[in-house]
């Protein structure tokens, strides 16, 4: 049973049962206690605690949750997960235990015909709390279960809370035994690999308070009313209808394993520590799409670090595992694949996800790629000398010259069982930074293993033929599964082969790799990806989709015709806009970087400080005259000296052979070393547009444009965006800038006018509420809701307002508001009020809690905001009574 059938099915039971299905919560709810959503039913903790009325008696949800304190142990072990789905349904004083533990039941064991999940009952077993009695005769009454299969456990197996104050009850949950081959007998309390956890009901009647761990909390007070929540962890049952071992193998996350298997030429299966990378990527994937769906980024702190440190993970793996090229397209591709059918925003908003998880690669690849090498000489070191502890001076030199974080470095050594010295890191952190950085450079070293492409290394090269056309006859030398030469392979098998000659070019300069096929009678094979070894060999990663491939055969290699078209108008157009940045900005605008593919140029040199509108203007001007001017592209072999003298531009830092290809657009117009393969025609590029300018990095920008095709489209969108603006304001095209200037100027002045009303309407009110200040002991108190929508700036100014008007008596003014679903709130103290012992820093804590809020501040002025617009009634009179007990 698919996973997608097993949500469906579990929201149509709790349908026909009379609840209504409610969809999940974004991952980010405004909770100051949650990093992320994590648990099915944080969603409904306002009307489990009675803050809210729920709109419906009962409902049901399958919520996304992200837990991330297992962090470290994911992939290590098979049973932990950051992102899960978790289906549940819910009871706000409706139902109970009895229909509860019903609904779970024939859901379980009813027929897959009937709508179930077709579950042996023979197979399931349950737990209860231990002086819960109610619930083991319900298990018995209700479902059959007999008491042999019953277990009885403490508060920190079956008594269920947040983990922190909140809604919490005595829980009963379902386990599946998946046999004896996965572990001993005794049911749960035995041995839970073998009895999986598969739903957990939650029969919530108490408030716990504050406190650490699952069983060392007090329970405050019974909830006003009982209700339930309950969890069926659906990559678990998952698990168990499709009859893996573990969730990793479920049909939603085993194809991510698949794609990285794809990648990297490992099996997954193989080799424990491989597996533990492969679990990692395929964890991590899903999780990282699914907070970027949500609007998280990746940062340096909060949800943004949690982000950032599951890409570095995935792609930290997947080099692991022998990834050399970026891979977090391909992943976060497999994820939008796999889960938009549940999860649609996965494909509407796909491009914002990949650019957001693409861009963190590309920026830590570049720390990966020399802080790894420089992390292996560390460790491969301290083991050899017999020590344990990567020094501070090695994790400082990791992270300061290379930018390789110190929990990655303690991450790393702690899977090399060894130690890090992190107070000598911090020491050297502040007074050895120059010293760090000379031993670091001094130890950067680190070659890859090239033994299995040694014999073609040391031949004749790969003859590309790519350049004169687009198929031709070539011989298998090398059949190559991961790091081992093979003699042949059969169909479904992804391999690494080396042909003598190929038209398909190597991903290089920028260029991505050619898509096409090798095919010979019976043969029907995808070539996926082209990769150059030391520059030579072409080694062509391809799909046996049809028959069996062997070394030595000869097959016809070509090249998709449409691929190389888009690929060459892209690569031609980043010459033209490389030669038109040095036009608009000068010789010092040079290459740092450059990556094009059909349609799309992207283009990074290097420059201080962003274009102006004007330059960004020229510079797609000049790019689009030279289409227009169709200029004749030329390409020809000369030495690198000969074609530095021509006004060649190399890449900065590249090394280049003797013999240099140069290819020249309009004569003088372009003219750079280049391998990579081009229109024959400027005009074939076809329309460039700019999309923009941003930093990379520092002193380097880069631009980014359509070509071709995709360009055309480009600009149709935008005329038609602009065709609606431009109805919406009933005015020509070309007067919308105008148009909008003005309605701005006019927004403008409506601000302006409506502070000058706020202000008089607020010294109006201050005199109001000052007339209506009550007597509490010595003090004259001023304690009120003010309107909604006022907010917390002219709350302080109208707090002081108030306080002035109450004259040199002892006064207190507490003040509260609601602005969009936010509770601004202010205490102003005067200085009678202050001598006689109030102070509102002070006062502020007395009721900041009833709004879920907090505040400070000084003993004349305090001020603080809350989530909870229900509790204001309650905080007044919190703080009244506060100013009562003097």
């Amino acid at each position: 049973m698919q996973t997608h059938d097993i949500r469906r099915r579990f929201l149509d039971h709790f349908i026909r049962a009379g609840h209504t299905e409610v969809p999940s919560a974004s991952l980010v709810l405004d909770d100051p206690n949650l990093l992320f959503v994590n648990a099915g039913m944080v969603q409904f903790v306002p009307y489990f605690l009675g803050q809210r009325t729920p709109p419906w008696d009962r409902a049901t949800s399958v919520q996304k949750v992200v837990r991330t304190l297992d962090i470290e142990n994911v992939g290590i072990t098979t049973r932990h997960n950051t992102f899960f789905q978790m289906a549940g349904n819910f009871s706000f004083g409706d139902y109970f235990k009895r229909d509860a533990i019903t609904y779970a039941w024939e859901l379980l064991t009813g027929s897959v015909a009937d709508g179930g999940y077709g579950l042996d009952p023979e197979r399931l077993w349950t737990t209860a709390y231990l002086d819960d009695d109610e619930a083991i005769t319900l298990w018995q009454e209700v479902a059959g279960v007999p008491s042999g299969r019953i277990q009885r456990r403490g508060m920190a197996d079956n008594y269920w809370s947040m983990g922190i104050p909140g809604p919490c009850g005595p829980c009963s949950e379902i386990y599946y035994d998946r046999g004896p081959e996965f572990g001993r007998d005794g049911g749960p309390e035995a041995d839970e690999d073998r009895y999986v956890e598969i739903w957990n009901l939650v029969f919530m009647q108490n408030e716990r308070g504050a406190g650490r761990g699952k069983d060392d909390f007090e329970i405050l007070r019974p909830l006003p009313r009982r209700n339930i929540d309950t969890g069926m962890g659906v990559e678990r049952i998952a698990m168990v209808l499709q009859g893996v071992d573990n969730v990793y193998e479920t049909d939603l996350v085993r194809p991510v394993i698949v794609e990285a298997e794809r990648l990297t030429g490992r099996r997954y299966g193989s080799d424990h520590g491989a597996d533990i990378q492969f679990r990692v990527i395929a964890d991590h994937a899903r999780t990282a799409a699914m907070l970027i769906s949500d609007g998280v980024n990746p940062g340096n702190d909060g949800r943004g670090y949690v982000l950032r440190r599951l890409l570095r993970r995935i792609v930290r793996s997947a080099t692991l595992l022998g990834a050399t090229q970026p891979t977090m397209d391909r992943f976060m591709t497999v994820v939008r694949d796999e889960m938009a059918e549940s999860y649609p925003v996965l494909r509407t908003d796909f491009e914002r996800i990949e650019n957001v998880a693409v861009g963190e690669e590309t920026a830590f690849r570049r720390t990966l790629d020399s802080g790894s090498k420089l992390f292996a000489v560390a460790r491969d070191s301290v083991v050899a000398a017999g020590g344990s502890r990567i020094s501070g001076d090695d994790a400082f030199a990791l992270h300061d010259t290379y930018g390789f974080p110190i929990d990655l470095t303690l991450e790393m050594a702690g899977e090399a069982g060894l130690a890090v010295d992190e107070a000598g890191f911090r020491e050297l952190m502040s007074q050895q930074r120059r010293r760090a950085k000379e031993d670091a450079q001094a130890r950067k070293q680190s070659h890859a293993d090239l033994s299995v492409y040694r014999e073609f290394l040391d031949g004749v090269p790969t003859e590309f033929t790519g350049y004169t056309e687009l198929n031709t006859d070539a011989r298998v030398l090398a059949l190559i599964v991961g790091g081992v030469r093979i003699p042949t392979a059969e169909a479904g098998a992804d391999v690494e082969v080396i042909l003598d000659r190929s038209p398909l070019y190597a991903e290089s300069g920028g260029q991505i790799a050619d898509h096409g096929r090798l095919a010979a009678a019976g043969l029907r094979v995808r070539v996926n990806d082209v990769q150059k070894i030391a520059k030579s060999l072409w080694v062509h990663r391809v799909t046996i989709e049809e028959g069996q491939l062997t070394e030595g055969d000869v097959v016809t290699a070509e090249v998709d015709p449409a691929w190389r078209a888009g690929a060459t108008q892209g690569h031609s157009g980043t010459h033209l806009v490389h030669a038109a940045l040095r036009q608009v900005l000068g010789s010092n605008a040079t290459q740092a970087g450059s990556l094009n593919k059909p349609g799309y140029l992207r283009f990074d040199f290097n420059w201080q400080g962003g274009l102006s509108a004007a330059q960004l203007a020229e510079l797609e001007a000049v790019t689009n005259d030279a289409v227009d001017a169709d200029h004749a592209v030329n390409s020809f072999v000369t030495d690198k000296d000969s074609a530095l003298r021509m006004g060649a531009l190399a890449l900065f830092g590249e090394n280049y052979p003797d013999e240099v290809r140069v290819v020249e657009i309009g004569g003088p117009f372009s003219m750079e070393l280049c391998g990579g393969t081009h229109v024959t025609h400027s005009a074939q590029i076809g329309p460039v547009t700019l999309l923009g300018e941003q930093s990379v990095g520092s002193g380097v920008r880069r631009v980014e444009a359509f070509v071709g095709l995709d360009s055309y489209r480009y600009l149709a969108k935008e005329r038609a965006l602009l065709a609606g603006i431009a109805s919406s304001l009933k005015v020509p095209g070309d007067q919308v800038p105008a148009r909008i200037e003005q309605l701005v100027e006019r927004l403008r002045v409506a601000e302006k006018e409506l502070e000058r009303v706020r202000a008089a309407a607020a010294a109006s009110a201050a005199g109001d509420y000052a007339a209506r200040a009550e007597r509490v002991g010595p003090v004259a108190l001023v304690a009120e809701r003010v309107p909604d929508g006022i907010p917390a700036g002219d709350l302080r100014t109208l707090a002081i307002d108030i306080r002035g008007r109450l004259g040199s008596q002892p006064a207190v003014v507490v003040l509260l508001g609601s602005v969009d679903g936010k509770v601004p709130f202010v205490v102003a103290a005067n200085p009678a009020a202050q001598q006689s012992g109030f102070a509102a820093g002070t006062l502020i804590r007395s009721f900041a809690s009833a709004v879920g809020g907090r505040g400070g501040g000084k003993p004349d002025l305090a001020q603080g905001a809350g989530n909870d617009p229900a509790g204001i009634p309650a905080a007044l009179a919190a703080a009244r009574a506060a100013v009562a007990a003097g």
